[in-house]
């Protein structure tokens, strides 16, 4: 590890690297998901889809002593409109990596119809398993799940709903090549809301890369509101987040002080 700060009540870890980034994330998620099972009979955890998050989820896999038929797990988004079998569907991300590969006791799906129904459905899903763990990273416009500046509410009165995805997420799937053009990427998604994300006592964020050294500044130095949500994270006194070299370059004073 490079460094590590706290910025308001968020810890911040920064390694030379995004995969030693992604194993110190998987090793600290493992050890809360061992010490948690100890107290309680089963656990939640929400995971983001995203190719930020391959080498925390690879390594999360490889963990060992785990007993995952005590874990529900969950996802925090889904495109609206895809075909059920489309690999970039976040289920189908998850599924690939994650969920196939490990024996939870419950996998929920995020209904991608669209309906409001459907987030509905999910959002008592997660009241009847509330959430100790989240799993997630930072949009290149600062965004939590889909919840984009436009969208963005600290005190969002529902648990899961439905966003027009602005343009600069829209193109960062793009950037990502999860799609080929932005017109390919869906314009609307269902998305957990900031509070459902918030209220978890545990939230371990990944953010590799140099496409998120801004939003990673902007976390850190603008100030908390909606049209920068990641901000909200220095208000979490159980998150931590996660950061390589490239994503943290814009953070000097910090990795020199």
């Amino acid at each position: 590890m490079i460094k590590e700060f706290k910025a308001g009540q968020l810890t911040v870890k920064i390694y030379p690297e995004r995969r030693a980034m992604g194993n110190a994330a998987a090793a600290m998620i493992s050890a809360t998901l061992r010490r948690l099972l100890e107290q309680k009979e089963a656990v939640s955890i929400i995971f983001a889809a995203a190719p930020s998050q391959e080498e925390m989820l690879e390594a999360l896999v490889n963990e060992t002593g785990i007993e995952w038929s005590r874990v529900h797990a969950f996802h925090m988004d889904e495109y609206i409109g895809l075909p059920a079998d489309a690999p970039q569907g976040f289920g189908n991300f998850l599924k690939q990596r994650i969920f196939d590969l490990l024996p939870f006791r419950t996998i929920n799906y995020i209904d991608g119809s669209g309906t409001e129904a459907a987030c509905v459905k999910y959002g008592c899903l997660l009241q009847a398993h509330p959430a100790d763990i989240v799993c997630m990273g930072i949009g290149e416009n600062g965004h939590l799940a889909f919840n984009d500046p436009p969208a963005a509410d600290f005190n969002d009165p529902l648990p899961v709903k439905i966003v027009e995805l602005d343009e600069v997420c829209r193109q960062q799937q793009v950037n990502d090549g999860c799609f080929a053009t932005l017109a390919a990427v869906p314009t609307h998604a269902v998305t957990l809301t900031i509070p459902s994300l918030l209220q978890a006592p545990h939230i371990f964020c990944v953010v590799p890369g140099e496409r998120k050294a801004t939003a990673v500044y902007d976390t850190i130095h603008q100030s908390i509101q909606p049209q920068h949500p990641s901000t909200i994270l220095r208000n979490h006194n159980g998150a931590t987040l996660f950061l390589d070299a490239q994503s943290s370059d814009q953070l000097s004073i910090q990795k020199n002080g």
